[in-house]
């Protein structure tokens, strides 16, 4: 599989095309979780406006009246098309694929297919707190796989925590995230290979939430877990959700290899009723569409990565931060400050600034915050002001 790199874009950068006082007038999670004296930087939204063709084909839809169930495979052949162009992958099977309502209750569907109530599902900590909440909600038990220091898979730390899923026999499942949030670390294909390899030794099975997959930043190349040798019987779960910020139109694609067809056959036809048609709409008119703002933001996103770097080098250099290249989500490490297990409550209440705390992403999140760097850069650096003066 060779990997097309991306094209410089000539649009401007949307981290930088709204004010804070017009992003206020949001009335999602993130504008009113908190008041109005408090900068937001934590749950998964960006501050920027749509992309032009996501903002046309959901306005031509809504003006033709086409709001009914939605139907056929537009989503998974531009999903399909942006896989081959964006990471030189040709494996995406359209007929093995199918329309879920988001990818986390597409993880959901996909877990129930491949274990039962009691079986093990392991996680690599620190990770995305509701892969602990949807496997406990489902009876299964989670098991942990923490990363290792470097922030990467720890292969024989997983492979402990494989050979004890399976024990007596019971079925397991890995659930990766890649690219990992919080961190940012982008497997790589000889790791994903591992984990494929030590999945097929010990009959787990992988199912991959991909959804920071179009985030990827810099000179680091996505892989797709479906794309590398021995994952064969691997699931995957894939969105524009992230990349374009729509969470709020919610629809995402599960995905099959080969050896994984039959499975995503059997999961109960109910689950496609469960995506939005005008959401499917606007994920499809981004991958197909909205490539050239995808590159735009990315630019814009790297710019910030430095910017962070730089701010905390000086306002706040006991804290320990390595950039990911992917995401638009920052992995503080606090510890040396002496703030107790959670950072995050002090600069909240002391800064006015909203961090995503570290205690729920698992092991490895003591002492940490995660920050919400897909902001503008003035945004971004009263927020690091705003901190520093928390420790005053």
């Amino acid at each position: 599989m060779t990997r097309i790199p991306h094209e410089t874009s000539g649009e401007p950068n949307p981290l930088q095309a709204l004010t804070l006082d017009r992003l206020r007038r949001r009335t999602s999670m993130k504008w009113r979780t908190y008041p109005e004296d408090v900068l937001p930087l934590w749950v998964a939204e960006m501050d920027v406006p749509l992309a032009e063709p996501v903002v046309r084909a959901v306005t031509d839809a809504l003006h033709l009246g086409d709001t009914g169930y939605p139907a056929g495979t537009a989503y998974a052949q531009a999903l399909a098309a942006f896989a081959g162009k964006r990471w030189g992958w040709d494996g995406l099977a359209v007929e093995r694929t199918a329309i879920v309502p988001d990818v986390m209750l597409g993880v959901v569907e996909m877990l129930k297919l491949v274990t039962g109530p009691g079986d093990t599902v392991i996680v690599n900590p620190p990770v995305y707190p509701p892969f602990y909440l949807f496997v406990q909600h489902m009876d299964r038990r989670v098991a942990e796989a923490p990363l290792g220091a470097d922030g990467r898979i720890d292969l024989d730390v997983l492979e402990e925590a494989f050979r004890q899923a399976v024990a007596g026999g019971r079925r397991a499942a890995h659930l990766l995230c890649s690219p990992h949030n919080p961190t940012g670390t982008v497997h790589t294909a000889e790791e994903l290979s591992a984990v494929a390899g030590l999945a097929e030794r010990y009959g787990v099975r992988v199912v991959a939430d991909e959804i920071h997959a179009p985030l990827v930043l810099g000179a680091a190349g996505f892989v797709p877990y479906l794309s590398v040798p021995g994952a064969e019987r691997g699931l995957s779960l894939m969105s524009a959700s992230k990349g374009w910020n729509l969470p709020g139109l919610k629809a995402a694609l599960a995905i099959a290899g080969p050896g994984a067809a039959a499975d995503l056959d059997r999961m109960p036809e109910e689950v496609g009723h469960g995506p939005g048609h005008v959401a499917v709409i606007a994920h499809t008119a981004a991958l197909r569409d909205g490539v050239t703002w995808l590159d735009a933001l990315l630019a814009g996103l790297d710019s910030n990565r430095r910017l962070l770097a730089d701010l905390l080098a000086e306002h706040l250099p006991a804290i320990a931060y390595r950039p990911g290249d992917a995401t638009y989500l920052a992995w503080l490490d606090c510890r040396a400050l002496g703030l107790g297990d959670d950072p995050a409550d002090v600069f909240l209440h002391r800064g006015r600034v909203a961090l995503s705390s570290g205690l729920p992403f698992g092991t490895g999140g003591t002492g940490h915050a995660r920050l919400n760097l897909a902001a503008s850069a003035e945004v971004l650096t009263e927020a690091v002001r705003r901190m520093a003066a928390a420790l005053r």
